[in-house]
């Protein structure tokens, strides 16, 4: 393959995009420095997670590679535009059909990222010890570091202390789950086949993935819809979604700065008021 054109990409805040061409085949690259090379490879692997599971289509992984100054991974290249109506539906029906795919304990075989920052998981079989240790901890950790006030963090590890609360008469399973679930990081491609990308898999509670995908939008409602229709959700489910989603503000707090502190804060002071009646 010797490439011939390169057309700069939108939509990533991380890493650069392009789409490669050679006038017959065209790949989709992402490039970064050498430290990207270990987010390509945990992206590699999860892409291949969610081809191996053969439920939710997802771009297929090409290679991957590096030199002294750059690193890169390549995956098939496909023209995406947004879900429309059909294609959420079927999106909706496929995940619930992914998330019943078990793993044998909460986490994953190597940590990998959430956006720029390491996501660990260290496989736990109780999975409220595991979102406390391996979520919320390290990511209140890297807030403090980040200029949180500490009285904040403080509130956020007392939500940690005791979010016990949130499953007295809940036992999820270790489903198979995207991990980084927005509206940014799904599409559909020209013939309406909806699809998945830039994972950050784990075994978690299939209530993550939903969470995220209600947190900043974007998904039409007929995902939702399908969604519970396949699988309904737990009653708890809107308890525990503040909970869920407060991993991800922290992580976009600690990503982009204090634009998040405000959420951060009314997520955390609801969370002690509920478990703490």
């Amino acid at each position: 393959f010797s490439p011939h054109s390169f057309s700069p990409v939108a939509g990533g805040s991380i890493h650069e995009a392009w789409r490669v061409e050679d006038g017959e085949r065209r790949y989709f690259v992402k490039t970064g420095g050498p430290a990207a090379a270990a987010m390509f490879a945990a992206e590699a692997s999860g892409l291949r997670a969610l081809s191996e599971a053969a439920v939710v289509p997802a771009p297929t992984f090409v290679t991957l590679g590096h030199t002294a100054a750059l690193s890169f991974l390549v995956l098939e290249f496909i023209d995406l535009k947004a879900l429309d109506r059909t294609g959420g539906a079927r999106l909706g029906t496929t995940l619930a059909e992914l998330h019943r795919i078990q793993g044998p304990a909460f986490g994953w075989p190597e940590d990998n990222f959430i956006g720029g920052n390491v996501q660990r998981n260290t496989p736990h079989a109780d999975w409220p010890h595991f979102f406390r240790e391996c979520r919320l901890r390290p990511q209140l950790a890297l807030a403090r570091l980040r200029g949180m006030d500490p009285k904040l963090v403080t509130k956020g590890l007392g939500v940690v202390d005791c979010l016990g609360g949130l499953f007295i008469d809940y036992r999820p399973i270790p489903s198979l789950l995207h991990g980084d679930l927005w509206s940014g990081n799904a599409g559909q491609d020209s013939r309406g086949k909806p699809l998945i990308f830039d994972p950050a898999c784990y075994w978690g509670d299939r209530e993550t993935d939903i969470a995220m995908a209600e947190l900043f939008g974007g998904f039409p409602e007929s995902f939702h819809v399908a969604y519970r229709s396949a699988w309904p959700l737990d009653r708890g489910y809107e308890a525990r979604k503040p909970l869920y989603n407060l991993y991800h503000v922290l992580n976009h707090f600690n990503l982009f700065g204090s634009a998040y502190l405000g959420q951060a804060q009314r997520m955390i002071e609801r969370l002690l008021a509920d478990l703490r009646r």
